[in-house]
């Protein structure tokens, strides 16, 4: 059997096209930033080889267009100091790997996704530590497949980008490229995305004060679980036409249909708390939080649909929290009422939670009740009242169009992948959304202990909708 070997070949560090002016050497995070737990969200993208562009070229192409594109997002090519609170934006630039994948071409890597846990770490930047306090913020891998396919392994701060605005960044770096490709100047290229820097610690400065920071790490701690030892990664994926039956189960009389997102969220959940039932013989309490955007919902409350708060850096972010206590029962009849009935009140329960983020809690996040609140939408996130229970946390990429975005001038990318277990310290309990290529589909990372996510796996009505692992040739 052949072993995936990759190979770094080269080092460098590609400093912003122009100097940070001095004035702008320290970048400070806003009090929101401050809220995520984890320093990396890591993101890999695929692309087939081709016959129009060599392999150098590419090489090439990505780090001068990478160059050009830090000059207008000059934190990313700084370091992470005061413990996690600004950027040193020194111009040190942005670390760049080049590395070769050995025995494998790039298809016959995406054909064994039985791999996909162990290995796809080995196409991150293997230089990153996760404790980014005097990390370099940025860090990329370029991997070339004996084929002349290529994967991109990018590793950002999660402190200065959550997904919407890593997408604003790959789509202003992918927009250079196809320029310097083409052969155009700037003036006769398409208008790139400038990236409004200021807006999160603008509009959540943080003052000095670490409250928020201490309080995130104290939830954070009560509900995650820890580890790597017992931990495995499946993706379970769902076509459109899974998607529209679940919309049709979850159906809720004179309501609107959920979106794809509520659906499949609701419907992982379900399947997780019957995984634990049967893994503890008893049906323990659950809660799950979903990460949401609130750019849309600052928009709004700012009447201002011309802002460019969409292009935002930062973590515009926020956690909406739902809550389930579907108790047992020995009467069959009792059960099975209860089944038919679990999807349509949990997506009731999940939009509820979604709900209640919305333009005015964005507005009084910002006034002078602004800390009460967040305090109370935290305390109300770790109040158990003394049970013990599950927790599952969704972050969903759904929507941010990476396979538009993530085009260099040689193609969409045949996959966008996020990680397996195995590639850094993580949470357990934490379940990823992203859009299939087609876009009318979403690929579930779940992360859970191998015991539940064995039952998991043996879920009947989870493997009716929904394929395990798939090989993303299949799903292209």
């Amino acid at each position: 059997m052949k072993i995936l070997e990759v190979e770094v070949v080269s080092e460098v560090k590609i400093k912003p096209s122009f100097p940070t002016p001095s004035h702008l050497r320290t970048f400070k995070l806003s009090l929101l930033d401050q809220l995520i737990p984890a320093p990396y969200a890591p993101i890999i993208l695929f692309y087939d080889p081709t016959t129009t562009i060599t392999t150098a070229k590419r090489l090439e192409i990505l780090k001068v267009s990478l160059s050009e594109a830090l000059t207008a997002f000059y934190p990313l090519a700084g370091k992470l100091r005061d413990d996690e609170l600004s950027v040193e934006c020194n111009d040190e630039g942005a670390v760049f790997i080049e590395a070769r994948v050995k025995h494998f071409s790039l298809h016959e890597f995406l054909r064994c996704p039985e791999l996909f846990d162990s290995l796809l770490n080995q196409f991150l930047p293997g230089s990153i530590t996760y404790t980014s306090s005097g990390n370099f913020v940025t860090n990329i891998q370029a991997n070339v497949f004996q084929c002349g396919g290529i994967a991109i392994g990018i590793c950002i701060s999660h402190k200065l980008l959550d997904g919407a605005a890593l997408c604003t960044f790959l789509k202003s770096w992918t927009g250079i490229s196809r320029r310097l490709l083409s052969g155009s100047s700037e003036k006769e290229a398409p208008p790139w995305i400038s990236p409004n820097l200021f807006a999160a610690a603008s509009l959540f400065p943080t003052n000095g004060d670490m409250w928020l920071r201490d309080s995130s790490l104290h939830m954070w701690g009560s509900l995650f679980i820890q580890g790597k030892e017992s931990s495995v990664t499946r993706r379970f994926v769902f076509d459109a036409s899974a998607i529209a039956t679940l919309k049709l189960n979850a159906q809720m009389a004179r309501k609107k249909s959920p979106t794809r997102v509520e659906v499949v969220s609701a419907f992982l959940w379900q399947c997780c708390m019957a995984a634990s039932k049967e893994k503890h013989n008893f049906q323990r309490p659950s809660l799950l939080t979903h990460i949401v955007n609130l750019r849309s919902k600052l928009l709004n409350a700012m009447d201002d649909s011309d802002s460019d708060l969409q292009y935002s850096t930062g973590n515009l972010l926020w956690m909406a929290a739902a809550r389930s206590y579907i108790g047992d029962s020995d009467d069959d009849d009792e059960q099975q009422e209860q089944q038919n009935s679990v999807l349509p009140g949990l997506v009731s329960e999940l939009r509820n939670a979604l709900s209640r983020i919305d333009a005015d809690f964005a507005k009084e996040m910002q006034g002078k009740q602004g800390k009460s609140l967040m305090i109370d939408s935290l305390e109300g996130i770790t109040n158990s009242d003394g049970l013990d229970l599950d927790y599952y946390a969704f972050s969903s990429w759904c929507k941010f169009g990476w396979y538009e975005a993530a085009d260099f001038g040689w193609g969409k990318p045949a996959w966008v992948s996020s990680i397996g277990s195995s590639s850094a310290p993580h949470f357990m309990n934490l379940i990823i959304l992203v859009d299939t290529k087609s876009g009318d589909g979403i690929e579930a990372w779940v992360t859970l202990d191998q015991r539940q996510m064995a039952l998991l796996e043996a879920d009947s009505n989870l493997n009716k909708l929904a394929s395990v692992d798939p090989s993303p040739l299949i799903l292209s």
